[in-house]
């Protein structure tokens, strides 16, 4: 039986649903950081790149989508979003210096873990303060329009870490030239093969 069809007999993933779909997210980045924690030289190169470029897109989604929904929906959400936004900053920070090791460098594992740490009570929180607020003070039609602005600012999102863009206004101002930039360095570095952290 094929991976695929083994996966089939979990229950369908709701990705109109952006409680779901962050949460699905959240599982994914945690199999990346086990995928980058396991492998070693080339498909650890390409696993980081790919959590790299995860994380990215995945915060600049809850920075332009989820943090200003929460700030106006939930009363007591100002120190809540104030924390997320912080943590986001500061693994952007950890993020960042990670991208300018080499994989394959001693001190990239532990530095990697660490981070880990530090993502994943992140997504604890979401999950706890946010996400479970937002299920309950957003209809069905409220969870799917938001699924669709995330999917948009996805797109649009920075597939590198930029600390200290961490509010829907910096991203607005930074995120479409940030993503281009991003996005020609991916095209330039693939084409070079050198799909790795940075030169």
């Amino acid at each position: 039986m094929s991976a695929q069809a083994e996966q089939s007999d979990a229950p369908p993933i709701d990705d109109n649903d952006v409680v779901a779909m962050l949460m699905r997210q959240h599982g994914e980045i945690r199999n990346l950081f086990d995928e980058v924690e396991t492998t070693t030289g080339e498909e650890r190169k390409d696993a980081f790149r790919r959590l790299v470029r995860m994380l990215a897109v995945h915060e600049t989604a809850e920075e332009e989508v989820v943090h200003p929904f929460a700030r106006k929906a939930f009363g007591d959400a100002g120190q809540v979003v104030a924390d997320r936004l912080e943590e986001e900053r500061l693994a952007k920070e950890k993020l960042s210096a990670l991208e300018d090791m080499d994989t394959d460098d001693a001190a990239f594992l532990p530095a990697l873990l660490e981070l880990r740490v530090d993502v994943m009570e992140h997504a604890r929180s979401e999950e706890r303060y946010e996400f479970a607020h937002l299920r309950r003070s957003a209809d069905p039609e409220r969870l799917v329009t938001m699924a669709n602005a995330v999917r948009a600012a996805e797109a649009m999102a920075p597939t590198h870490p930029h600390p200290g863009v961490e509010s829907g206004a910096k991203n607005m101002a930074l995120g479409p030239m940030a993503a281009v930039m991003d996005r020609t360095r991916d095209a330039v570095r693939k084409a070079m093969g050198k799909d790795g952290g940075k030169e």
